[in-house]
């Protein structure tokens, strides 16, 4: 009979094989629709690019957005800079003598996040469709004018995501997040197939200024202004859908401390959404009855983990001091042949298991997004990713809980 440290544990592996296995099992009936959108037409667009201490990136994010197969006339560019402490403004000047489409608002003071200056582009725009994009990011080419489609085709859809990958790949941290990113934008393209698109990230989407407007813009208070966007939207009946078959490519960061600040913004933004939309859980259609119970899963999944595993790790650790402490005092062998057990666990058998599945998931996923085959996404690296940077995550999420509930955090 299993005690109850045991059934926890079994629930654990259960819900964790059962969320993987839901994405594959969508996957599977879906996998000829992958890279499908409905085809659409040129429409006027402004592209709002919220700007903070970019010097270095603000000029490709400029020059990509101008690169856009999509006709120049019909293209609206608007840099808000959120009051910059290096050459970001002066860069982004060169290009206005330039281009007659491209306009630079300043801000006099810091709003301390992107929404607040996303919001401000937003205002001013001249056009209905609202593309957003990041101070940092590039997309391909063909990224609009795929997405574009998803907007024209149902009055319903309010914002359209694309496929984000992870640019850079000079540190191990780098190739570990372009592993990351590769499996999310797979994932996220298979929760679209059953209408839970959560999040419309910003390196580049696309949304309706009327309905932005009308829902009252990006709250400038959360953390995750995309995650809170979108649910806002489905709480009121718009939908979000995502395009795999647009990129953008987006910097990711280079050391350990910044990808850890990043992470634990993006958990405290999460928890954010998670208090505000509380009364919806069970609710309101695909967002309360599954993205809102998916979303706490994948939020509060490691972090479960890890507290079972610190509770096995300090009861074996007592278990082992005890013992040898009344073995020495007794007098008695503290290790002999006869007590050695080589034979596997129950639940080191589903470990095992949810390992394999985990590392033929992450397989299948590259496989998708064109990343099997290269340098950053080898043997080496997946296992690193899988057994490394994934065990990081239940720490973030303890770091991210204490930050929350003292109430100090910021951009």
């Amino acid at each position: 009979m299993i005690n109850f440290v045991e059934l926890i544990f079994y629930i654990y592996l259960f819900v964790a094989l059962y969320m993987t296995s839901l994405l594959v099992f969508i996957w599977v009936p879906n996998h000829r629709k992958l890279f499908d959108y409905p085809v659409g037409k040129p429409v006027p667009v402004s592209v709002v690019i919220p700007c903070y201490n970019a010097e270095k990136t603000i000029g490709k994010a400029i020059e990509s957005v101008l690169a856009l197969n999509y006709p120049k006339e019909l293209i609206e560019i608007i840099v808000v800079d959120d009051k910059s402490k290096d050459n970001s403004v002066r860069v982004i000047e060169s290009y206005l003598s330039k281009y007659k489409n491209i306009k630079l608002i300043k801000h006099k003071v810091n709003c301390g996040g992107a929404a607040g200056t996303t919001n401000t582009g937003v205002k001013v725009a001249k056009y209905d469709y609202i593309c957003v994009t990041d101070d940092d990011s590039a997309p391909e080419h063909d990224a609009l004018i795929k997405m574009i489609g998803f907007l024209q085709n149902d009055n319903n859809v309010a914002a359209v995501t694309c496929a984000v990958m992870a640019r850079g790949s000079s540190t191990l941290m780098q190739k570990l997040q372009m592993i990351e990113y590769s499996i999310i934008s797979w994932n996220r393209r298979l929760l679209d197939f059953i209408d839970a698109v959560y999040v419309t990230p910003g390196p580049f989407a696309l949304y309706r200024k009327s309905v932005l407007l009308d829902v009252g813009l990006f709250d400038v208070k959360n953390m995750t202004q995309d995650i809170e966007i979108v649910w806002r939207l489905r709480s009121m009946g718009y939908k979000a859908r995502m395009c795999l078959a647009a990129k953008v490519y987006s910097e990711t960061p280079l050391k350990f401390k910044n990808w850890w600040k990043q992470r634990v913004r993006w958990n405290i933004g999460g928890l954010q959404c998670l208090v505000k939309y509380k009364s919806f859980i069970f609710k309101n259609g695909m967002l309360g009855g599954f993205i809102i119970p998916f979303f706490s899963v994948s939020l509060f999944l490691g972090f479960f983990g890890l507290g079972l595993f610190i509770y096995l790790l300090f009861k074996r650790l007592i278990i082992n001091f005890l013992v040898t402490k009344y073995s020495i005092y007794g007098g008695i062998t503290l290790v002999r042949l006869q007590d050695l057990s080589l034979h596997p666990t129950v639940l080191n058998f589903f470990g095992v298991v949810m390992f394999i599945w985990g590392f033929i998931f992450v397989l299948i996923g590259l496989g998708i997004m064109d990343m099997r085959g290269r340098k950053e996404t080898n043997t080496f690296n997946i296992l690193s990713y899988l057994l490394v940077y994934l065990s990081i995550y239940p720490f973030i999420m303890v770091a991210s809980l204490y930050k929350y509930m003292r109430g100090k955090y910021s951009w």
